[in-house]
Formats: C-alpha cells, structure tokens, sequence
C-alpha cells in the first residue's frame, strides 16, 4: 500500500514539474527590432569587421583614442575638403548640435564657432580618453563653455530627448557596434524635423583610398535608415572622397 501511495505522490510530482515547465513565460525581452534589422553573428570577423553582419554589412572596427593624432593630421583638411563640409551644415546661432563619435573635437572646436555662445554642441564618445583629449583643445579654442562632453555606450548617445537640432556622424556610423540602436538613440534626442547627417567616405568609388568596410555607399545608408522614423532629405555631393547624407526625423 505504501509503495503504490509514493508511486502516485511520484506521478503527481512530475506532473506539476512538467505543466510548470510548458506554463513558465519567456522572461526574455521581445527584440523590438524588426526582422530585417536583426543583427547575423554567425559570419567569421574579416581583418577589417567585428563579424557582425548588419543589412547585409559587416560593421567595421571602431578607432581607438590612440588614433586621435590621425584624426588631427594637418594634411586633412585638404584631402576631404572639411572647410567645405562645414558650409554645407550651414549651422546657425543658437543651434544645438551634437557631434557623436567627436573622437579628437576636430569638428566640435570648428561648429561650436559657428553656433556661438547661445548655442551648444554635445561631444559624445565612448572612450573616456577622447573626451579628456578633446576637452583639451576645446580650452585651447576658448569654446569649453559651449561643448559639453557627453561619455556615451554602444547602444546610447546619451543626448537629451527631443533637444537636438543637428547630430552629425563623420566617419562614425559604419563602425558603431549597435547601429540600430545608437540610431533610435540619436533620433529620439532629435527634435521633429532636425537633421541626422551622417558623412561617409563613398563606397560605390574604388577609387577612394579607404578600407572598403570604412567605407559605405548611398543605398546602403538609406537601406537601414528605412526601418526608422526619420525621411530622407538630400545627398551632398561637393566633398572629394565623402557624402553627406541628410536624414529629418519624422513628425510624431
């Protein structure tokens, strides 16, 4: 008797572990990004990439603070025409601006001159490094009052929502490691209508002399722009090497 009484408390057990285990919910997240903008880590990393395929791209490697001496070289100016990139941003007083992945400050020092004293330029990176190099050229311009350093993460900006006009990525956005993300980040700290520009060194030109991962072409950026909220504006076609895209965030 006792022997089929622990038989049917056996029964009974397993039973309650088997419906528990189907009843149990997914305490995962649902990925709020869709499908297509999934991200493929089955490939193996090229020289150049991190192994993460993005719309069909691997995204490149980022540069370290020990490059900022590149970002600063004196012949830059005339190999990618900044001067002209600048006319084109057509900034205005007053401006907010953010400059993601501000690296060395080359172009924050240079915008926070055209916004002035009422406007302000947010310098995000995610090296500690850069920021503390670039503070150091902010105070040697006297512009350290109107470029606010902002560390960021690989997901995040960290800009403020709905507070930017303009967040410009030069040479940035084919190496961030969560494009979909840093996108959604910089697009909800846009206000309607502000403009996410992002510069990159023409893919479809060979003979551009870049890395072809370091390197992206027109359809490519409009392709993982489509799966967020903002419209497509223009492409500036006046720099040597690069092409400014221009992006609006939509309307609520």
């Amino acid at each position: 008797m006792r022997a089929l009484k622990n038989a049917a408390r056996l029964v009974c057990l397993l039973s309650f572990i088997f419906v528990a285990g189907r009843a149990a919910p997914d305490a995962r997240p649902p990925d709020a990004r869709p499908p297509e903008a999934r991200y493929d880590t089955s490939a193996k990393a090229s020289r150049d990439g991190i192994g993460k395929i993005y719309f069909g791209r691997e995204i490149a490697h980022f540069m370290g603070h020990q490059g900022a001496g590149w970002l600063e070289r004196p012949e830059r100016e005339e190999e990618e025409r900044t001067d002209l990139l600048l006319t084109a941003l057509a900034l205005q007083p007053g401006e907010s601006v953010a400059d993601v992945g501000a690296g060395s400050g080359y172009f924050s020092w240079r915008m926070a001159q055209q916004v002035g004293e009422r406007g302000r330029i947010y310098a995000t990176d995610i090296q500690q490094e850069m920021l503390d190099i670039l503070m150091v050229q902010m105070r040697k311009r006297g512009v350290e009052k109107i470029v606010r350093p902002v560390l960021g993460t690989v997901q995040d900006a960290g800009l403020p929502a709905n507070a930017v006009d303009t967040i410009i990525l030069v040479d940035v956005y084919h190496e961030l490691d969560f494009p979909y993300e840093m996108a959604r980040s910089m697009i909800a700290a846009l206000k309607p209508g502000g403009r996410l520009v992002l510069v990159e060194y023409r893919g479809e030109d060979p003979a551009v002399p870049i890395k072809k991962l370091h390197k992206m072409t027109e359809a490519q950026v409009k392709k993982e722009m489509s799966v967020h909220p903002v419209t497509f504006d223009r492409t500036v076609a006046t720099l040597p090497r690069q092409h400014i895209l221009v992006f609006r965030k939509n309307a609520p």
